[in-house]
């Protein structure tokens, strides 16, 4: 999803108590459109947002709910969120962002595509606006380290490098070993947490200062051209990403 476009969210409820809670956040967010059953959709009140009622089951409206939208809100319980959402998984490149809100609007939890869809950050501006608690699970989000996969993603950095590459050198930030930060190009503007960088984490300013043989894995930020021999040389330890042209 690109988070520079403005996601297509659903607000999706289907209890009393859930469309309570639905209307409450619907009213903070205007362009969300309010997803009920058919039972509560004549009682609704007057709103700004759009409103689609859903005939019959849930069930049976899940697979259009997840073609349609950015973002789904559910206000249902997370073992029935988990199984209504099951058969229509696909990847993480492809599912949208799912996230579970409960009844009392105490706790918001980011259940699919926390990363790449941005349940994750959709998570924490809900609960602001709630008065909840977000509920994340990502380890690289629990523990305050580098999430690989979308590293710059709001600077319109590229990530480039085979899937492998981004479980296997992700795992080695989470487990706090030894990883080079190369930064040749891009904004020095990316590390947003408010707390300090790991001190697993060494910075670096060209590839050639870093001693391969003393870290698990590479995260480079560059415009060179790698060759096919430095892939192959840093099997399954390097990530790059591609600052778009004019930012430093």
């Amino acid at each position: 999803m690109n988070l520079l476009i403005q996601p297509r969210i659903a607000l999706v409820a289907i209890t009393k108590h859930g469309v309570a809670q639905a209307l409450r956040l619907a009213d903070q967010l205007p362009h969300a459109r309010l997803a009920v059953s058919e039972k509560f959709a004549a009682g609704l009140p007057s709103i700004g947002n759009t409103v689609e009622i859903l005939p019959g089951a849930l069930s049976a409206n899940m697979g259009g709910l997840f073609a349609r939208y950015d973002q789904l809100v559910l206000f249902i319980s997370l073992g029935a969120v988990v199984r209504l959402i099951a058969p229509h998984l696909k990847s993480k490149d492809e599912d949208p962002g799912v996230l579970v809100v409960d009844d009392a609007a105490r706790y918001v939890i980011p259940v699919l595509s926390g990363h790449v869809g941005g349940a994750n950050a959709y998570a924490e501006q809900l609960a602001a606006l709630l008065g909840a608690e977000a509920v994340l699970t990502t380890a690289s989000d629990v523990g305050k380290t580098i999430p690989v996969d979308i590293l710059g993603r709001e600077l319109g950095w590229q990530v480039e490098a085979p899937k492998i590459n981004i479980t296997r050198v992700s795992a080695h930030v989470v487990n706090e070993e030894p990883i080079a930060f190369i930064q040749e190009a891009g904004s020095k503007h990316w590390w947003t947490r408010p707390t300090p960088l790991p001190a697993t984490i060494r910075l670096f300013e060209r590839l050639e200062d870093v001693d391969l043989t003393r870290y698990k894995a590479l995260l480079w930020v560059t415009r060179r051209e790698i060759t096919p021999e430095q892939w192959e040389q840093l099997a399954e330890r390097l990530v790059v990403y591609r600052p778009p042209l004019g930012q430093e």
